[in-house]
């Protein structure tokens, strides 16, 4: 089971950990993003301090209904207990987990600041 919080502005937070291309890992505050489908934003600014590889470009839709081209990196992620191998796209601004990363897990919050979130594998 992985654990956040819900914090002032009712955003659910979740604490990742990002391994950079020598294996080590970085924390990395996120905010789960449901109207998201892909696996995780990351700052460009991260990404290169994280020397992680280039993928692809490939074109999103933004939720104003503009469409955007992201740079597509390689990441490796802590996600309940095991490494996993993601895609990263380059957005700077807020971190998001997307519903990509949440597939097969169910996702608990209790939407008041301070308030747990869980993420827990479907049996």
């Amino acid at each position: 089971m992985m654990t956040g919080l819900v914090n002032a502005d009712l955003e659910t937070c979740l604490r990742l950990l990002v391994r950079d291309v020598g294996g080590q890992t970085h924390p990395i505050d996120t905010v789960v993003d449901t109207g998201f489908n892909g696996f995780l934003t990351l700052p460009t600014s991260v990404i290169s301090a994280l020397g992680r590889p280039f993928l692809c470009r490939q074109q999103g839709q933004l939720a104003d209904g503009t469409l955007h081209v992201f740079d597509v990196h390689v990441a490796t992620v802590e996600w309940d207990g095991t490494p996993r191998t993601i895609e990263v796209e380059a957005v700077d601004a807020q971190p998001l987990v997307g519903m990509s990363l949440l597939e097969g897990f169910d996702l608990q919050i209790r939407v008041r600041p301070g308030n747990a979130v869980g993420i827990t594998a479907i049996p």
